[in-house]
């Protein structure tokens, strides 16, 4: 008589070893399944599309930049890559809050312990972050930038400032907005982690994008003719402007300097995750 064993079999357990790759997708399955991500993305899309043809559309030679507030329709220096992009300071705070979300977000529903706990070396978990948002930013607000500039080119036919794709520097510019952009999620991503707080990373990314050139106005003309260029914002813009006045840096240099503010938060970013507890 054959005696049949009805022991359970031993459980098979898998070993699943922590790669760069696996971290990436698990951050990429985790930025889509947000629906803040699609929203919030198609915001900044829809304000760049928006601001620039509006620009286009309401631009008149007549007017003179100082005769009244500043805002899209003006006239003075503008050509048609500058009214295009009108729409490039909106995104970017759009975008830069999308990067906060995605890093300090964590710290603010407690999940950054299951991902620190599932990810013990921790830095992976940054550069995935800032490698899945970046790419994305920089494709979808370059489709973004020339679907701007093709819907405001009717608005601008037969004006002197009008431009094609042809023209020198206008699809370098277009690009180059793409990248400011891209550049700018990582740039939340950094502060994100940094400061670990969703409202002071935001805070301290309105800060620097946007009241630090104001607030460096009240410095001595001479302090500031030298150091405006250098704040990430008047880099950033350098990177996708066609004309460049004389005090502004070249677009290269103007993305070396913003890359490098980047770079800079990103370091911080990656000493505070590793040496502090989450």
């Amino acid at each position: 008589m054959t005696v049949t064993s009805l022991a359970p079999a031993p459980a098979r357990t898998t070993n699943y070893k922590v790669t760069g790759l696996r971290v990436l997708r698990s951050e990429w399955a985790k930025f889509w399944s947000l629906r803040s991500s699609w929203i919030t993305l198609g915001v900044a899309v829809f304000l760049l599309i928006l601001f620039g043809a509006i620009a286009s559309y309401t631009y008149s030679p007549d007017a003179v930049a100082g005769d009244g507030p500043p805002g899209p329709g003006s006239g003075g220096d503008s050509d048609a890559v500058s009214l295009a992009l009108t729409g490039v300071t909106f995104a970017s705070l759009a975008i830069g809050v999308l990067g906060v979300l995605l890093s300090a977000g964590e710290y603010s529903t407690g999940m950054i312990r299951s991902t620190l706990a599932a990810v013990p070396r921790r830095l992976p978990v940054l550069w995935s972050k800032a490698a899945v948002i970046g790419p994305i930013a920089l494709v979808l607000t370059t489709v973004g930038a020339l679907a701007a500039f093709l819907l405001g080119t009717p608005g601008l036919d037969g004006e002197k400032i009008a431009l094609t794709l042809g023209d020198d520097g206008v699809l370098r510019s277009l690009a180059g907005a793409g990248v400011y952009l891209g550049l700018v999620a990582v740039f939340g991503v950094a502060l994100g982690v940094l400061i670990r707080s969703s409202a002071g990373a935001i805070a301290a990314l309105v800060g620097v994008l946007l009241i630090l050139p104001g607030l460096a106005s009240l410095l001595p003309d001479s302090w500031y003719d030298t150091l405006s260029p250098y704040f990430p914002s008047n880099a950033g813009s350098a990177i996708y402007t066609v004309q460049q006045s004389s005090d502004a840096l070249s677009p290269g240099a103007g993305l070396a300097v913003f890359a490098g503010w980047v770079a800079l938060t990103l370091a911080g970013a990656a000493f505070r995750l590793v040496r502090t507890d989450a």
